[in-house]
């Protein structure tokens, strides 16, 4: 990075989130919450309760989980991420279809972009500079 570093609360976050596999934590962490909040809705709404009701409470609790220790412990991201998905499509017979889909979806995309993640990969440069700096090395 070249000129000064920029202080404050934003430009902070801003670092913290690039060390990290933020959004595939977060996907799978709101895929979690999507279900257990699913699995609260009045009678009328659900669809299964899955097996004995404990596992249908337990699956998406842990994918929360997974997906807050993605968030705060990124070195075990393979591990955490990789637990993420088969958890998440453990929810489809347990927890009303993975959450009527939503939850089962949020949680295999974030866990696979959590896989995929690589911390140190150099930020690719924007559009804007590309075409820019094609536009100088043309005759």
């Amino acid at each position: 990075m070249s000129g000064p570093r920029r202080t404050g609360f934003r430009p902070a976050f801003r670092r913290w989130r690039a060390e990290r596999p933020f959004w595939g934590g977060l996907l799978l962490a709101l895929g979690g919450a999507e279900i257990l909040l699913t699995m609260k809705a009045s009678m009328k709404v659900v669809l299964h309760v899955g097996m004995q009701g404990l596992a249908g409470y337990l699956l998406p609790a842990l994918m929360l989980l997974l997906g807050l220790l993605i968030l705060f412990n990124p070195t075990q991201r393979l591990f955490y991420s990789i637990t993420g998905v088969l958890v998440s499509l453990g929810t489809w017979p347990t927890s009303n279809l993975g959450g009527f889909f939503i939850g089962l979806l949020l949680g295999a995309v974030g866990s696979s972009l959590a896989f995929g993640w690589l911390p140190d990969q150099e930020p690719r440069p924007s559009r804007r500079k590309r075409r820019r700096e094609a536009a100088v090395q043309q005759p």
